[in-house]
């Protein structure tokens, strides 16, 4: 009784908006912590003797949830009917009903799938979907509509890893002839490009399994293959020597380059040429090769592309200013990628250089299209427009009655438990259910910036921030934009003559202001230092009692991260461009994207935009975009993204070497 009262009080609590429970606050809470590690180490027993006394509990959902998931391989129908009822609309069932789902389509079977599949809400796992339109081809018994077909082409064409739901529908669709041969082997060519070699013997195994063998032989070796080779007569031996040359691309481009000149051109089809030029290009402009240009250039029709491909080449050809042929590549490209921000605002710029009166009319009409102040793009576009960036007027703020909502959520009230104890991920994951996935098309703009709200108000500024990020009309720039800390960040940063703005822009993006966030490869805290980072920091800024465990204290992590923040700037002479790509991977890396002596001086925009590291790329985008946005709130005055990124151009001769020292 006395544990049920405690757990009772628990909800009461997180249902009135209290502060968020510190970690394990009582002894029911050490229960579920105890739970999570025991499903992380798959411990059943554990998990089936614990499970009774966490009844009652906020987060018992999540304890049923591993309990059941530990014991999924035993499951029956009448399990997930059982566990449906007892938690009926919460996330944990729906995530359950996905694993569920997911081995009854690995099970085939079908009839079940088929009951189960109805009932989930999330919709948002392509594997189950392609089940999905399997199961709808198999019980009808009849050849799948031409919608379903372009359905399963366009999941498993998307899918990096090899899945088998996706490769289920579409061997389906091969055998019934909803599926062309030349999707099968671009499915093949893409997988191999990205080196997933299980979906490209799965593809191949599809089309032509008599030769698995080969393709076998050609992912091991494509230069052993290739050699072996010197006739390519057959469409099937064509599709084979293709495999292995965008094989040979992805891990020496040049090597694949003199092969396609020198002996196998000929001897491809146009399209497969194209193909293998592109993927070339692509490599080459990943390794900023300096043939780039002229690989891309050899390809005769930009529609053989895909997007990846595509979007190199439109990089490479605003590093060369070839503004005609960006313009040609972006109009080639499929509608999710030519409509990115991007791209409208490159295509535009384009227009400008280029066109006629006509075009110029229409580059600004694209302008309009996406200015505003979302992002970096948008930011510039509302630039070219001859306007600044200003915090915008903020929406009515949430009503009683809107805050009430968000605070009787169970999913939300969930989440924000969760986050409390300790138990990040599975909060994060429940909340981004409640906000984006419980109902179709997520929550209503009012919904979300009244969650966003309830999660301002609890110091949770990662999901005030990605939820309000979710809004389209309005835009609350104290929930996107928050600044925690300002006792802390102003003066610190402009003691050291840093820009808080550009400190609260790069912490936003680093951890989201999470105190104790962690990295993939170690980096903590705030403003995600790294630990040897720490050290050499704090040596350079007087800290001699620093200790690796102080890296979480807010102080000591403004203090390290400001001060190393500041030693990059100086390195690069002031510029946020290459600064930020120093702090996301390393100083040496954009003392090598800068370019050489002797290399042209680029716009920081195009510079950003030609970085080879994806998340390096937007991670230089957003943080000055952030910067540009705080320095508004900060100053109250219009502010210039363009001012603040500049140019980005090699060191200028006779200026000294950088610091090799820093870290």
């Amino acid at each position: 009784m006395q544990v049920r009262a405690i757990l009772t009080s628990i909800v009461l609590v997180a249902g009135l908006g209290t502060a968020l429970p510190s970690p394990a606050q009582t002894p029911a809470d050490q229960l579920i912590l105890d739970m999570q590690q025991a499903a992380r180490r798959g411990d059943k027993a554990r998990l089936a003797s614990l499970l009774p006394q966490v009844r009652g509990h906020v987060l018992e959902p999540w304890a049923a949830y591993w309990e059941a998931r530990s014991r999924l391989e035993d499951f029956t129908s009448a399990d997930m009917q059982a566990f449906s009822a007892r938690y009926a609309g919460t996330y944990q069932e729906d995530r359950l009903r996905n694993d569920w789902l997911l081995l009854l389509g690995q099970r085939r079977d079908w009839s079940s799938f088929a009951a189960e599949h109805p009932q989930f809400r999330m919709g948002d796992d392509r594997q189950v979907r392609c089940y999905a339109l399997l199961v709808d081809q198999l019980r009808s018994n009849q050849p799948a509509s031409q919608l379903a077909a372009d359905e399963v082409r366009r999941l498993w064409l998307a899918q990096r890893d090899a899945d088998d739901g996706c490769t289920q529908a579409a061997d389906r669709l091969y055998a019934t002839r909803r599926l062309p041969a030349e999707d099968v082997w671009r499915k093949a060519r893409l997988s191999a490009e990205a080196n997933r070699g299980r979906a490209t013997r799965d593809a191949v195994q599809i089309v032509a399994p008599e030769v698995l063998d080969q393709v076998g032989q050609l992912l091991d070796s494509p230069v052993r293959y290739l050699a072996g080779r010197s006739v390519a007569a057959s469409k099937l031996r064509r599709e084979l020597i293709t495999l292995a040359l965008v094989k040979l691309a992805a891990s020496d481009p040049e090597q694949a380059a003199t092969a396609l000149d020198t002996k196998w051109s000929v001897q491809l089809s146009a399209e497969e040429r194209n193909w293998v030029w592109g993927a070339i290009g692509k490599q080459a402009a990943v390794r900023r090769l300096p043939s780039t240009w002229d690989y891309f250039s050899k390809v005769q029709r930009d529609t053989d592309l895909h997007d990846e491909m595509l979007v190199w080449k439109a990089r490479t050809a605003l590093r060369e200013g070839q503004w005609k042929a960006l313009s040609t590549t972006i109009q080639a490209m499929g509608d999710e990628s030519r409509l990115d921000p991007t791209w409208i605002y490159w295509r535009a710029r384009a227009l400008q250089k280029i066109g006629s009166e006509a075009d110029r009319a229409e580059a600004l009409q694209l302008y309009e299209s996406i200015a505003g102040v979302r992002g970096f793009y948008e930011q510039l576009a509302l630039e070219e427009l001859g306007r600044k960036i200003e915090v915008p007027p903020a929406p009515p703020p949430p009503t009683p009655d809107e805050k009430a909502l968000a605070r009787s959520n169970p999913s939300l009230q969930r989440a924000l438990y969760a986050i409390g104890i300790g138990l990040r991920s599975e909060g994060v994951r429940e909340w981004n259910y409640a906000t984006n996935l419980h109902s179709p098309g997520g929550m209503a703009e009012r919904d979300l910036l009244a969650a966003a709200d309830l999660a301002c108000e609890r110091e949770v500024w990662d999901r005030c921030i990605n939820t309000s990020e979710r809004t389209r009309q309005a835009i609350d720039f104290a929930q996107r934009f928050p600044m925690p800390l300002q006792d802390s960040v102003v003066p610190r940063s402009r003691a050291i003559n840093l820009d808080p703005a550009f400190v609260y822009g790069l912490i936003r993006q680093e951890s989201r202001f999470i105190m104790d966030a962690r990295s993939h490869v170690g980096a903590s805290g705030l403003m995600q230092v790294m630990p040897a980072t720490a050290r050499w920091t704090a040596r350079k800024i007087g800290l001699t009692d620093f200790t690796p465990g102080q890296i979480n204290e807010r102080e000591t992590n403004i203090a390290i991260g400001t001060g190393y923040l500041k030693l990059v700037l100086d390195d690069f002479a002031g510029s946020l461009p290459l600064a930020a790509a120093a702090y996301n991977a390393g100083p040496g890396r954009p003392r090598v994207w800068r370019g050489q002596a002797g290399s042209p001086t680029l716009e920081a925009a195009i510079w950003a935009e030609n970085i080879p590291f994806n998340e390096t790329r937007d991670y230089v985008k957003k943080v000055v975009s952030n910067a540009t946005n705080y320095a508004a709130i900060l100053t109250g005055q219009p502010q210039s993204l363009k001012a603040r990124l500049g140019s980005v151009g090699p060191l200028a001769a006779g200026a000294p070497d950088p610091s090799k020292e820093l870290p």
